[in-house]
């Protein structure tokens, strides 16, 4: 495919007209879209490389404090609102949706259900990371081909992102016109919103797409669906009150009273995608998001005794991983401390009652109480 796409290049040489530049660029980016659609990807879009309309709306939600702990967001603002710091020159932004919607027990019959764990659909399976680089890897040396063979005098660079650097993805999704971004500030297509984003920066002027226009209406169930009044606005989420973040980013001690809000969610949350009229549509996502060690409907108690060497064992691959054991069993504490009390569940947390971690024991030992509490 790529050989014969890379048949009958036109070239710009130092007597080529404006015309011709702008014909060779924009069959430049037809063949990206080819190539990308051969790769998975759902949709690919361009847009340029720039976000000043999206930055003030960041720097505001910064100065709120509501980025939490996540101290690396207003460390690496300028990355994310400039994105020449990242690419000098960066002039367009190659954008890819990937979908991963999986083949999984229903989600809502799982939040129903107390004693089972709740894992957000996107990490039942592999690490997004991996491959969503690994195809725009493909994409990009694709171009760096493609530009060889251009024989352009000016210099060129570009660079892949797969949510590994301060990127404003869903803006950019959004000019290149493959999503827009929803009142739970997800990216969202008419297909639903489970899928990944990625990005090319280039020092190519690849043709820009139309943006997409917003079609969210007057409906807010994200919103009212919220476990934690997270979304405290459209299109605006205090990460605080998000349990994804509470389960993902946070590395302390949850707050109390957040806690009961939890449920049994132990990684990450998608109650306002769950809830979307355009997730009605969804189909089932690519392969390598297919469900693994069968955490789409799993025990609670059987999760809690996981060890150390079990969890890294078992979750090689996945993006759970990165939170580690201890805050893997925080959560879960936690949601054996929601569930309904039975001699199992307390069992479960009795058992890790003395945990070395201070942090641990405070998490069971509330826990505990609440099943103490419920008992009489």
């Amino acid at each position: 495919m790529i050989a014969a796409m890379q048949e009958g290049n036109s070239q710009t040489g130092a007597d080529g007209g404006v015309a011709d530049q702008h014909a060779t660029y924009a069959k430049v980016a037809r063949k990206i879209k080819d190539l990308g659609q051969e790769l998975g990807f759902a949709s690919i879009g361009i847009a340029r490389a720039d976000v000043a309309a999206a930055a003030p709306w960041l720097m505001r939600w910064l100065a709120l404090g509501r980025h939490g702990e996540m101290d690396y967001m207003a460390k690496h603002a300028a990355l994310r609102a400039t994105p020449q710091l990242l690419l000098p020159g960066a002039l367009s932004v190659i954008s890819v949706r990937l979908p991963y919607w999986p083949a999984a027990v229903d989600g809502q019959a799982v939040l129903d259900d107390g004693q089972l764990a709740y894992v957000s659909r996107y990490a039942l399976g592999r690490d997004y990371h991996k491959t969503v680089r690994q195809r725009l890897q493909k994409l990009a040396d694709f171009l760096r081909q493609e530009v060889a063979s251009l024989e352009l005098a000016e210099p060129f660079a570009c660079r892949v992102f797969s949510d590994s650097a301060p990127v404003m993805e869903t803006d950019f999704a959004r000019q290149a016109g493959i999503a827009w971004r929803g009142k739970h500030t997800l990216s969202l297509t008419r297909d639903g919103s489970w899928h990944f984003l990625g990005e090319i920066y280039s020092t190519l002027p690849l043709p820009a797409d139309a943006p997409i226009a917003d079609h969210c209406g007057h409906c807010r169930r994200c919103i009212d669906a919220c476990p934690t009044a997270a979304i405290v606005a459209p299109y605006e989420v205090d990460a605080r009150l998000c349990i994804s973040y509470l389960t993902i980013e946070l590395h302390g001690a949850i707050p109390v009273v957040l806690r009961p809000l939890i449920g049994n969610r132990i990684y990450g949350c998608d109650d306002c995608q769950l809830c979307c009229p355009w997730n009605r549509f969804a189909r089932i996502g690519d392969p390598d998001f297919a469900v693994r060690n069968g955490l789409d409907a799993t025990p609670l108690t059987t999760l809690f005794a996981w060890s150390e060497e079990d969890f890294n064992a078992r979750l090689a691959g996945s993006p759970i991983r990165r939170i580690g054991h201890l805050r893997w069993l925080r959560n879960i504490a936690v949601a054996l401390g929601n569930a309904p009390s039975a001699p199992a569940i307390v069992a479960a947390l009795s058992s890790r009652q003395d945990d070395p971690s201070p942090m641990l024991r405070e998490h069971v030992a509330w826990a505990l109480a609440r099943h103490r509490a419920s008992t009489g």
